[in-house]
């Protein structure tokens, strides 16, 4: 990639008199994906790719054209600028550090150097593993990609990121033959192939079948209001579904959002503090800089449960007049879009033990399988993997087919125990018709007179 640098410089520096700002991404990668359902691969897609886009600014106005021929870079451009003419707006871009650069994120294996075998038979072994107990079903899905990306702007920044990621996610059904009954789990990060080898397959995929085996045995749960305890997974859903969504800068100027007014208020409990952290190595969402060259940091969102800062692209910062975050993402070929990337809440000090030891009557909320957020209105409805009865300070019955909902911020507002522990899990968002790596997650959280729904 660094071979084209000077190409991309010399398109931008003919167009510069023309546009009030240009800038061009462009990248090669080396990407894999494969599907197994029971026991069978069903796909496998692999190939190397190539893209290059031009983006221009004229007269408050986006003009954007993508190829796949960096040849043809300089005669799109001139199509960018074409439409930008076409066009009329008010987009002021907030002013941003200029960055020359060029790193590679860590690895140990080389995926490049990973054959296609190895990669089957590592899930064949998942495959195997998690095929226990009334497990009938089983969907595998993994996916890595080698990438190296350049940005080069008119404004003078000259960035190269050379990346690798891994991803390996399994869902497990069983059925006894009444109940059908699922569990999920997932692996991965920005390294090398390390990421899967190193890690426990058998142990893995072992507890994923027997989970779902086990909640065929599980009772109907409860519902009413009672006091929760959300495991890592389901905190981290929350705190990225309910909360950061409803602090990406565009969806607050759609007016999408219920904190679009709230910004240095109370928001929640005085123990909540959550943060957005796409310079968090160990993060499935991590990347050095995002796709408009501005430096990735440590954002902290909610501080003692007070609104501090939205997440921003250069476009909505300029807009709203509020300090740039590093947020901005998309495939090269698609419009940069406000997305999080490690969402979590910040760890307390309590132990589970502490945490429960003063609920009575509660219930134990643990992992996740989706649900809804609406950030206008401010309400959720996640459903919970399984649920557990707390009843005197411990541990009782075993619940399946549970819920949680309500209202962002009277939830925020419950919280009133965090625990020490901390995980992020691995995943993709979707928003705007575009996919994005993120981490999410954060303690084991309790919350008070929390909505559960269940079937009893």
């Amino acid at each position: 990639m660094e071979e084209n640098i000077d190409l991309f410089e010399k398109i931008l520096r003919k167009i510069e008199d023309e546009v009030d700002y240009a800038d061009i991404r462009a990248g090669k990668g080396n990407n894999t994906s494969i599907i197994m359902k029971d026991n069978q691969i069903q796909e496998i897609n692999t190939g190397l790719s190539t893209v290059a886009r031009i983006r221009v600014l004229k007269n408050g106005a986006w003009g954007f054209a993508s190829t796949n021929d960096f040849s043809k870079l300089e005669e799109i451009s001139k199509k960018a600028i074409k439409i930008s003419n076409s066009l009329s707006g008010d987009i002021e871009l907030a002013e941003c550090e200029i960055i020359e650069d060029n790193i590679k994120t860590d690895r140990k294996i080389a995926i490049s150097d990973v054959s296609i075998e190895d990669k089957k038979e590592l899930i064949q072994d998942l495959n195997n593993a998690s095929n226990v107990g009334k497990v009938v079903s089983t969907t595998i899905s993994y996916s890595d990609g080698e990438n190296k990306n350049a940005f080069v702007s008119s404004e003078g920044s000259r960035i190269i990121v050379d990346s690798s990621r891994v991803g390996l996610f399994l869902n497990a059904v069983a059925s006894n033959g009444e109940l059908i009954q699922f569990n999920h789990g997932s692996l991965g990060g920005v390294k090398g192939f390390e990421v899967v080898q190193d890690a426990d397959i058998e142990s893995f995929g072992r507890k994923i079948g027997e989970k779902a085996t086990k909640l065929l045995d599980a009772k109907p749960a409860p519902s009413g209001r009672f006091p929760i305890v959300a495991d890592n997974n389901l905190t981290g859903v929350f705190i990225h579904e309910a909360v950061g969504h409803a602090v990406e800068a565009d969806l607050i100027l759609q007016g999408d959002s219920i904190l679009h007014d709230q910004m240095n208020k109370k928001v929640g409990a005085d123990i909540v503090n959550i943060y957005d952290d796409s310079s968090f190595k160990d993060g499935f969402g991590y990347y050095p800089y995002d796709v408009e060259g501005v430096k990735t940091r440590k954002n902290q969102i909610v501080k003692s449960g007070e609104l501090v800062s939205f997440l921003s692209s250069r476009e909505s910062a300029g807009k709203l007049g509020i300090p740039l975050t590093g947020n901005a993402r998309s495939s090269i070929s698609d419009q940069p879009i406000v997305r999080m990337s490690n969402t979590y809440l910040k760890p307390g000090d309590l132990s589970f033990e502490e945490l429960i030891e003063d609920i009575n009557d509660g219930i134990y909320l643990k992992g996740s399988r989706g649900g809804q957020v609406d950030t206008g209105k401010g309400i959720f409805q996640f459903n919970a993997t399984e649920a557990y009865k707390i009843e005197n300070g411990e541990l009782k019955d075993h619940y399946r087919d549970v819920s949680l909902s309500g209202n962002i911020l009277e939830t925020l507002n419950g919280v009133d125990g965090i625990g020490s522990d901390f995980k992020l899990s691995v995943g993709f968002c979707g928003k705007g018709g575009q996919t994005a790596p993120v981490g999410d997650g954060g303690p084991h959280t309790r919350i008070l007179n929390a909505m559960v729904g269940g079937t009893s």
